[in-house]
């Protein structure tokens, strides 16, 4: 979590690699690889934090999706500051 921003992965979630975010009662899927929304909406200032986050994070992304997926406890990833 940062700047009002949660993140997480579920563990039973569906193709593609994807995170969601909440911000204010609003919620976005982000697919990992693509960095793109797949699902959703929120105030542009916090979505372009967010995808500023998650292209400095993609790596570590991908690896708690596939430690998801395999029913493995997740890592945390640094927040922005």
């Amino acid at each position: 979590m940062f700047r009002g921003i949660k993140i997480f992965i579920n563990w039973r979630d569906h193709l593609p690699p994807h995170f969601h975010a909440t911000y204010s009662g609003q919620e976005v899927l982000v697919s990992i690889n693509d960095l793109e929304v797949l699902e959703g909406s929120m105030p542009n200032k916090q979505l372009k934090m967010l995808l500023g986050w998650a292209a400095l994070r993609q790596d570590q992304l991908i690896e708690n999706w596939n430690l998801a997926a395999n029913k493995q406890d997740l890592f945390p990833i640094e927040p922005l500051k």
